[in-house]
């Protein structure tokens, strides 16, 4: 097994070939660009030369703390900037269009902080006018880089489990939504802005799906207006199914997060270490069985990186290997527009309790 999981680690390597390497300047000083943006970048040797943030105030504490050299007064000033050649957009997504066109009219490449946009149609619009611009645009989905997540995906490429017949994610913890401001007045919440990763990774794993249907629910007294409880399910046309279980609402202290990949081959299943006592974080665990390799039940992979920051170096590392060789990052714009229709139908299935197809 040792041998056979040195594909699966070469896959999960996160670092950016030096050749690979631009300017990058950032917009947004919150806190995903504090703890996970920047850290991840240092690790890589990618160099941040500026940053601005609406309160610049903010901006040039982060700017200080992590040794970037500038701090631009607005959007407009950095987008000036001759010597940066990818925009890192980490603002809320109401904010985020604008800016993402703005980025690309100044002939940058961008990656935009998950979700990039509010709606499928706004989502078409940004990915048709990145199409049209050449430019290289990815969106910040960072759990495909996550090493408990990709390896599990390359487990299931090189046939380790059969055909996928089911996938699970069930996340039970205590979220500090009082920290983000801007997420108090967000009617959609949840979805939108944390289970997103989840939804995302099951159409990684296994396409799109046939039709969806989702409830969800709130706390009496929280202070987000959105929702903070949810259950959603899949059916694909393969009859596979997949369902993903999210509580922020957890008053046991028995933070979990857990998933699960069944195929007709075996199994995979593991944690997502950062949300047992998120920020900090820790490792992912992943052991998979299966009847086509030499496993005797369950066999751990060693899983080494976090989610966070290590996830991040993927996201920003995939744009700037699109710019220097033409590949097509994980997470493209392109392919990203249809993980914001598939939150949208998960929307509508919650507003309307009704099944609601995707064709």
């Amino acid at each position: 097994m040792i041998d056979l999981f040195a594909d699966v680690s070469a896959y999960c390597r996160l670092a950016v070939a030096p050749e690979h390497r631009r300017p990058i300047a950032i917009v947004g000083a919150g806190g995903i660009v504090d703890g996970a943006h920047l850290p991840a970048y240092a690790l890589a040797g990618l160099t941040v030369v500026g940053i601005t943030d609406v309160d610049l105030a903010r901006a040039r504490d982060v700017a200080e703390r992590h040794g970037i050299p500038r701090v631009y007064a607005s959007v407009d000033e950095l987008l000036a900037d001759d010597e940066v050649v990818v925009v890192d957009i980490a603002v809320p997504v109401s904010a985020q269009p604008p800016i993402f066109r703005a980025a690309l009219a100044a002939g940058k490449h961008v990656l935009a902080q998950k979700p990039f946009a509010v709606s499928p149609e706004i989502a078409r619009e940004l990915a048709s006018i990145a199409d049209a611009s050449g430019l290289v645009t990815a969106v910040n989905q960072q759990m495909r880089f996550d090493e408990g997540i990709a390896a599990a995906h390359r487990m299931v490429e090189l046939g380790w489990i059969g055909d996928i017949t089911s996938f699970s994610i069930t996340v039970n913890v205590t979220t500090p939504w009082e920290l983000w401001d801007w997420a108090q007045s967000m009617e959609r919440l949840e979805i939108m802005v944390h289970s997103i990763h989840y939804h995302d990774a099951v159409r990684w794993f296994m396409g799109e799906p046939r039709s969806v249907y989702a409830i969800a629910g709130r706390t009496a007294g929280q202070r987000p207006i959105g929702e903070t409880r949810t259950l959603s399910s899949y059916t694909f046309d393969s009859g596979a199914s997949a369902l993903v279980h999210v509580n922020h609402v957890n008053r046991g202290g028995d933070n979990s997060a857990e998933f699960r990949v069944d195929g007709t081959a075996g199994a995979i299943r593991g944690t997502l270490g950062l949300l047992y006592d998120y920020p900090d974080g820790r490792p992912d665990t992943l052991e998979v069985a299966s009847t086509v390799l030499p496993t005797d039940g369950w066999v751990p992979y060693p899983v080494t990186q976090r989610w966070f920051p290590h996830a991040f170096i993927g996201t920003m590392g995939s744009v700037l290997e699109g710019i220097a060789t033409g590949s097509t990052p994980r997470s493209s714009v392109a392919d990203n527009v249809k993980t914001i229709e598939l939150v949208d139908a998960l929307y509508r299935s919650m507003e309307s309790n009704q099944v609601v197809r995707l064709d």
